[in-house]
């Protein structure tokens, strides 16, 4: 059935600002190739969408044969969307503009087992503190995610698989977040919002089937699956730190632990273990993370013989677990990311990818991920900016 003319005038706006925002500014003649409209049809869309507030004009094309050109953009202004990364020691919080350029961020201390102020007190400052560094109000926000550990459960709406978050499991939180804040709020577990910013701006773009393993303060997994990420009954789908793997102790009663075979063999916290064991010496001190990827980066650019056995030993480790899961999934690509994975770089990938080619039939191409500051924030703000999108640049209603 033929559209009707509104739809297809909304269905060409939308392929517009799309291409605008992927190439910036752009002339009518420009926009019109892109999209197989004529220069007038092109014409009144650009001028509908400069009345609506959605592009500007904005400079000319220059050192071209004819007369200059004027160029449009998409209006940064035409809408916000905001995003929160939330560890057991900080929220982390930014505001984009509609075009995804971060235009304001705070950071919140939240050290303790005990929070010091109520979890729905800790995500309004934070998002508080990122508004006012953007200039704008609550109210500018279309759209907040927030990105935590674990996983709250579609069923229930508790967080799961995230015992060390503190403050975050009481089974009112949704209802008492939802009322404090006045824009829509979805949540999302943090691995799989780097998944998320790898698939729309590092190294699994273009690809629909991908495997994404993190690790640093926890290790974990997302899965995208037909280009969507798979979440599961629970939202525990991707929790591979509780898989039993062979070389680690069966442990039991997984979610009291908060941990499992694959995070104690090859999660950063027992990457110092292995060190020591190894006869490396000159561990530092600090968070495990921070030391877990400071001794693999050391051990990525020495040729001492027991660094040289540490990265081997860990890409082993890692390779063990990964086996199972593209054994099962048989994705077109694995993703590595998270700062133990990371500081390795390309000695610790190849290592892994040639350990993995012999432990499980399926052989995906392994890359480093390509998102280099706070992927789980900028996961977030993507996750926020699509559905903000979505409803602001909808000139049918």
């Amino acid at each position: 059935m033929a559209g009707t003319p509104s739809t297809l005038r909304a269905m060409n706006d939308r392929a517009a600002l799309d291409l605008l925002l992927e190439h910036g500014p752009l002339s009518r003649t420009r926009i019109g190739k892109l999209t197989g409209l004529s220069k007038p049809t092109a014409s009144q869309l650009l001028a509908r969408l400069e009345a609506a507030g959605l592009v500007l004009a904005t400079g000319t094309t220059e050192g071209r044969p004819g007369p200059n050109a004027q160029l449009y953009e998409v209006n940064p202004a035409a809408g916000h969307a905001a995003g929160l990364d939330v560890t057991p020691e900080r929220i982390l919080a930014a505001v984009a503009d509609i075009t995804g350029r971060t235009v304001g961020s705070y950071e919140l201390p939240t050290p303790g087992r005990r929070p010091a102020q109520p979890v729905v007190q800790q995500v309004t400052d934070a998002l508080d503190g990122a508004v006012k560094a953007a200039g704008l109000a609550r109210a500018d926000v279309h759209r907040l995610v927030i990105g935590t550990p674990g996983a709250f459960d579609p069923n229930t709406g508790r967080l799961r698989y995230a015992s060390h978050l503190p403050g975050w499991h009481t089974p009112a939180l949704l209802d008492e977040l939802a009322a404090a804040l006045p824009m829509p709020v979805e949540y999302e577990n943090d691995v799989n919002l780097v998944a998320v910013a790898e698939q729309r701006l590092g190294a699994a773009r273009g690809h629909e089937d991908f495997v994404l393993l993190w690790n640093e303060g926890g290790l974990g997994a997302a899965l995208v699956l037909g280009g969507r990420l798979h979440r599961g009954w629970t939202g525990g789908a991707g929790e591979v730190g509780f898989l039993p793997v062979p070389g680690a102790p069966l442990v039991r009663q997984v979610t009291k632990a908060n941990s499992g075979g694959y995070q104690e063999l090859a999660g950063s916290q027992a990457i110092p273990k292995l060190a020591r064991e190894l006869g490396v010496d000159d561990i530092p001190s600090g968070p495990y993370a921070e030391v877990a990827a400071a001794l693999v980066q050391r051990a990525a650019e020495s040729e001492d013989p027991r660094h040289q056995r540490l990265l081997e030993t860990y890409a082993t480790h890692l390779a063990t677990g990964l086996a199972s899961l593209v054994s099962v999934l048989d994705p077109e690509l694995v993703v590595l990311s998270g700062a133990s994975l990371a500081s390795g770089g390309e000695v610790l990938r190849s290592l892994v990818q040639s350990e993995l080619a012999e432990l499980a039939a399926a052989r995906p191409k392994l890359v480093l991920g390509d998102v280099p500051e706070h992927p789980v924030l900028r996961g977030a703000l993507e996750s926020a900016l699509a559905a903000t999108r979505d409803e602001v640049f909808d000139t049918s209603r």
